[in-house]
């Protein structure tokens, strides 16, 4: 379309934007010739072949995307990984990919050099900066050497294209292979239904390269639709940065976490104009009702759901012309079949609760991840009669709309009753007093377990009694859902842990909570 004069010029294929202001813009074509560079980069001077690992640990600069390209076109698999690893999980990495080269900046180049010693498998330390180190190559003067011509690789597409460490509730990261089909094919219904891109769109997906939401907003799905990506290179979330961007540029589509929405719901949105802003977008948790209510009321803009893992593509969403049910994460996304499904995996009818689960037999869907790398056994355990176990609970109702009740090691089982935490935080967050809530499982010596919550105040309700607000807020809940569910133990914080995605990490909170009996 571009060679044609079918696309708008006017619309980069990346347009990137420098904490100073500065802009990087590329079209498709000088997307290709940088990427057919990088991969002469990869295979001459680095010396690597197809099937090689490469770990990819850069934050949002243009040369990610050259480099990533690059690595399709020879067959190289790389392994994207955020810049928030510390020197003990980038060694895990390292062994546990068995990766010959590691790509990254001179922030992390020292730490990689910390533990390089111990890594038998490493070959190549590749760094993108200005400046050089010892004992790593530099990216960009051997860039401006490269040929720019360059013969893909032929790579089928069930071969490995990349791989994606993704945290378990048990052991260290698993290591999630997927195809060139995978991805390739598989973001097309993401970019077409969901993302609803076109070639004169331009997605802003706030996302760390490192995690796979970054693949589906800032990366497959936007190019397959011939959309442009834009991106920010700020390393830390600023709302007002946020809110600035979206005023000045023509960013026509944006896609965040709740956590995000939320933080910019507290800034005054009514002061800026979006003059091209027409889809938001939210996956990577649950997304409250409240906040997608506050969202709206300033913004005039609805958010549609996504619901995705790691493993798979897009499962569940909202798109554009479909009711929106708030609470819920829309409905099966193609090419899956998706069911909520017992323990012997019975489907199960709509509004009982069960495990959400894709077909896979008699047909594996080719969107979904190939296995766990090196680990048959956590591969079978995701498998279930003939369904594949996000290892979420949920339920379908009778229009086929699925809805979220929480991780099945999140549920809270209180005097026999199940407690999604989802559901109770929701509860809360629609409290003025709340800024954000966590929901955990809490011993107790007559119930087993009880709903406790961990709340962080409104900066306006910091000062008021502990004892009368954790009253009101148990009352609070009482009226919003079923009274079981309600906190019958409430705590203070300042802060929740979180993921370097920005996940509340429940488990750690439970985890602390049962180690005080």
């Amino acid at each position: 379309m571009e060679k044609n004069g079918e696309r708008a010029s006017s619309i980069p294929a990346l347009w990137w934007v420098g904490d100073q202001g500065n802009e990087v813009r590329w079209s498709f074509e000088e997307l290709g010739f940088l990427s057919r560079k990088a991969a002469n980069v990869l295979s001459d001077a680095c010396g690597l072949k197809k099937g090689d690992r490469v770990i990819v640990m850069l934050p949002r600069i243009p040369e990610w995307w050259s480099i990533t390209v690059g690595c399709m076109r020879t067959g190289i698999i790389y392994i994207p990984a955020t810049t928030q690893l510390t020197a003990n999980d980038i060694f895990y990495r390292l062994q546990a990919s068995k990766a010959k080269c590691i790509i990254t900046n001179d922030t992390l180049a020292p730490v990689v050099d910390s533990v390089v010693s111990k890594c038998q498998f490493l070959k190549i330390r590749l760094m993108v900066s200005e400046g050089s180190r010892d004992g790593w190559l530099d990216f960009k003067e051997l860039l401006k050497a490269a040929h720019s011509n360059h013969n893909p690789v032929k790579t089928k597409s069930q071969e490995a294209m990349t791989i994606y460490f993704t945290s378990g509730t048990t052991g260290y990261p698993k290591m999630v292979e997927h195809s060139h089909s995978s991805f390739g094919i598989g973001m097309t219904s993401t970019g077409r239904f969901w993302l609803d891109l076109n070639p004169s769109d331009i997605l802003w997906g706030l996302s760390d390269p490192g995690w796979v939401k970054f693949a589906f907003s800032c990366f497959f799905s936007p190019w397959i639709q011939g959309a442009c990506i834009f991106t920010h290179s700020m390393l830390q979330f600023e709302a007002t940065t946020v809110l600035n961007c979206l005023s000045r540029f023509p960013i026509t589509s944006f896609c965040g976490t709740p956590t995000v929405y939320r933080m910019l719901a507290q800034h005054d949105i009514t002061s800026y104009k979006f003059k091209s802003l027409k889809h938001c977008l939210s996956g990577g948790e649950p997304l409250n009702p409240e906040v997608m209510e506050k969202w709206k009321s300033k913004t005039g803009m609805d958010i549609y759901e996504g619901y995705a893992q790691t493993e798979t593509v897009l499962i569940c969403s909202v798109c554009k012309g479909m009711k929106i049910k708030p609470g819920a994460m829309g409905k099966a996304s193609p090419p899956y079949d998706v069911q909520v499904i017992d323990e012997n995996a019975n489907i199960l009818p709509p509004g009982k609760e069960g495990d959400i689960a894709i077909r896979i037999k008699p047909t594996r869907p080719f969107c979904l991840f190939s296995h766990y790398v090196d680990d048959p056994e956590k591969t079978a355990a995701s498998e279930r009669g003939d369904f594949y176990i996000t290892g979420d609970r949920g339920i379908v109702d009778e229009d086929g709309y699925f809805w979220f009740i929480g991780r099945a090691d999140d549920v809270i089982l209180s005097s026999g009753y199940r407690i999604g935490p989802f559901e109770v935080e929701n509860a809360l967050m629609e409290h003025p007093a709340i800024a954000e809530a966590a929901v955990v499982s809490s011993p107790d010596p007559i119930r087993g377990e009880v709903v406790k919550a961990f709340v962080i105040l409104s900066p306006d309700f910091a000062s008021h009694d502990p004892e009368k607000l954790t009253k009101e807020l148990q009352e609070h809940v009482k009226k919003m859902t079923a009274p079981y569910k309600y906190p019958r133990k409430v705590e203070f914080v300042q802060q929740l842990p979180k993921t370097i995605s920005g996940k509340i990490q429940r488990k750690e909170l439970r985890k602390k909570e049962w180690e005080r009996i």
